[in-house]
């Protein structure tokens, strides 16, 4: 059975957002490593939508973004969405019942699948389907964005915590 992970990167004071800070050249490794073992990624429209940039080559990257764009493009996503109508490569919408969809999804795999983005993350915790969190924990302020929690932080317990490059504290929790 598959583990939902919700992990990203967050700032002193709680936020998301990818555009005010972006992960050294050591998590980013990191963050491939991961996309290279992961049984698949969970996406709501909105990421998912930022997260097809790396279904194109773009001649100024180097060999990190590369690989990261490659372990993308082969892992299965899924993308949560009522708007949307068609998805992009190796991608299936997930539509109807978000609970018994995921529930089919988790019992269907083996691994990590990851969960991108707090909305999304804030309903399947309500549906208590997140099985871990991870919060790389940045040393930035940015006073606004998107929350890491959407909704109400729900009765978790740290579970390890560990550094990755100089200044990313990782915080794993489970839900307690």
């Amino acid at each position: 059975m598959a583990k939902l992970v919700f992990g990203m990167n967050q700032s002193l004071d709680g936020y998301v957002d990818h555009m005010a800070f972006a992960p050294s050249p050591t998590l980013f490794r990191h963050f491939i490593e991961e996309a290279e073992q992961q049984a698949g990624s969970l996406y709501g429209r909105r990421i998912y939508e930022i997260m097809r940039y790396w279904d194109d080559e773009h001649s100024e990257w180097g060999a990190d973004e590369r690989a990261f764009a490659a372990a993308w493009r082969k892992q299965p996503k899924y993308v949560v969405s009522r708007s949307l109508k068609a998805v992009g490569s190796n991608a299936r919408l997930v539509e109807g019942d978000l609970e018994g969809a995921i529930r089919t999804l988790k019992a269907e795999h083996d691994g990590e699948i990851e969960v991108a983005g707090p909305v999304l993350a804030d309903s399947l915790t309500e549906l208590g389907l997140i099985d871990e969190y991870r919060i790389y924990l940045h040393p930035v302020v940015l006073g606004h964005g998107n929350p890491y929690f959407a909704g109400p932080r729900p009765p978790l317990r740290l579970v390890s915590h560990d550094r990755i490059g100089e200044d990313v504290v990782r915080l794993t929790y489970v839900p307690a």
